[in-house]
């Protein structure tokens, strides 16, 4: 038992070294040069990319009445310059201003006491230092104490204000007319990369009439902001003490 967990210690070590060792020799080879680019591509063709499929009310049918330039389908009689079909571009402006603040403190004391002792046994409380060593007094055969005390605090306190406008695309057209919209873009300022991407699912009517829609609207949201560089990798701990705090068990 003792040799299958050392060895399943040494594997964990060794899978993590050789991780490691791949990032190493993957950072070296890009010491000097700037964060790549990404290339722009069919974010429908990506391996990871799976079509939204929610639950939607009965298809409706589209009928044009007679002498009439009126269709069923249509919300507006002019012309709408709004996203509205697949691969057309909308503006989501994100502008989040978030603060939180928790307090925790917990306290908690026990104490127990315990005393055993066998001062008469049906008379025969005499005879017991027969059968037992002479050190053994019946009359206080045991005593225990037990005390302990447990307090702890904890405190959260969490600002984050981000206000950006993203360009998004229409990728998918849901049986309700809901659209789906993905976004992604990159930014390149000397050595560090910022990153911003969305993905979501909004309402037509929720677009505005400047082509614009705010990220509360959007449904199932998924906000990504972060960055890729030298200032980005400095403020991450080293590989070895990340795979120190996962192995470590204390």
């Amino acid at each position: 038992m003792h040799r299958s967990y050392t060895y399943k210690i040494t594997l964990v070590l060794l899978s993590g070294s050789i991780l490691a060792s791949c990032a190493a020799a993957d950072r070296i080879a890009q010491i000097g040069k700037p964060p790549q680019m990404s290339n722009i591509d069919n974010p429908t063709l990506q391996p990871e990319y799976q079509p939204v499929s929610l639950p939607m009310p009965a298809p409706k049918n589209v009928r044009m009445e007679k002498n009439s330039l009126w269709a069923s389908n249509r919300q507006t009689f002019f012309k709408d310059q709004r996203a509205k079909d697949v691969g057309d571009i909308i503006t989501v402006t994100i502008d989040i201003d978030d603060e939180g603040k928790i307090d925790n403190e917990t306290e908690r004391t026990r104490e127990s006491s315990e005393n055993a002792a066998l001062p008469k046994l049906l008379g025969y409380e005499g005879s017991l230092d027969k059968y037992l060593p002479e050190s053994i007094d019946p009359t206080n055969l045991a005593e225990m104490t037990a005390d302990s005390a447990h307090k702890g605090t904890g405190s959260i306190d969490r600002e984050e204000q981000v206000r950006v406008q993203l360009a998004a695309l229409v990728t998918q057209i849901l049986p309700n007319g809901n659209m789906v919209i993905h976004g992604k873009q990159e930014v390149l300022v000397n050595f560090e990369k910022r990153l911003l991407g969305i993905d979501g699912v909004i309402r037509p009517e929720d677009i505005s009439i400047n082509n614009t829609i705010s990220y509360e609207q959007i449904a199932e949201a998924r906000i990504v902001y972060g960055g890729e560089g030298q200032i980005t990798d400095v403020q991450q701990p080293r590989y070895g003490q990340q795979l120190y705090d996962v192995v470590f068990p204390f």
